[in-house]
């Protein structure tokens, strides 16, 4: 099964369990996001990607500049622990995630999360990548991912106890559109996909290809 369908599976069987009125608000704050067209201006394939250092689940410093010295880098932002979408995208990396270490690429995961809700999310998704905590999404916003939740999701969102300014450890109330990267050694983007509905996520299948590609260019002739 891929992944959109796993998605598919627990929108279909989440969304008529939640309380009234919530799933209305979930719909109105995607389909302002995309209205807004956001998305259309984050970086994407051909751009330079901003160079960051962020700390990891073990407080351990991580600098895109040491990932990328190992070879090309499969970078995922991602909501947060909370998300059951997230969870699914994760395992789902997860799967894939020996066939991309075979061609050569490393795996890191960028959320909003403290680094205690990070260390969860790796434990719960059972994952060999490490997961970035990105405070107040700053690098987010430096791939143009990052937006501020309205006050009306901020209200649904505590309705269901998903109180971000906890969750981030700050309070802006702020989240990174979900996006999957492959940024090569001399980082430019060489795969992009960005979507302002969290429900909707790339299959970790698309990098292979990508990788290929990469791996063959930089064998030696």
């Amino acid at each position: 099964m891929s992944l959109q369908d796993r998605l598919d599976d627990l929108k279909a069987q989440g969304e008529p369990t939640m309380p009234d009125g919530v799933v209305d608000a979930f719909h109105r704050g995607t389909a302002e996001l995309i209205a807004s067209g956001q998305a259309r201006h984050a970086l994407k394939a051909g751009d330079a990607a901003p160079a960051f250092a962020l700390a990891d689940s073990d407080g351990n410093d991580v600098s895109s500049r040491d990932l990328l010295a190992r070879g090309p880098l499969v970078l995922t932002f991602y909501r947060g622990v909370w998300c059951p979408y997230c969870n699914l995208d994760l395992q789902a990396l997860e799967d894939e995630a020996a066939r991309i270490r075979g061609l050569g690429a490393t795996l890191a995961a960028i959320s909003p999360q403290t680094q205690p809700n990070s260390r969860r999310s790796r434990r719960e998704n059972h994952l060999s990548f490490p997961i970035l905590s990105d405070t107040g999404s700053r690098v987010a916003q430096s791939f143009g991912l990052r937006f501020e939740l309205p006050d009306y999701l901020r209200g649904t969102y505590k309705s269901l106890g998903v109180d971000l300014a906890h969750i981030n450890g700050e309070p802006s109330w702020t989240l990174p559109m979900p996006a999957r990267y492959v940024i090569t050694p001399d980082s430019a983007i060489a795969y992009a996909e960005v979507n302002p509905d969290y429900t909707r996520r790339p299959d970790p299948t698309e990098l292979l290809p990508v990788l290929e590609r990469l791996a063959t260019a930089a064998t030696p002739r």
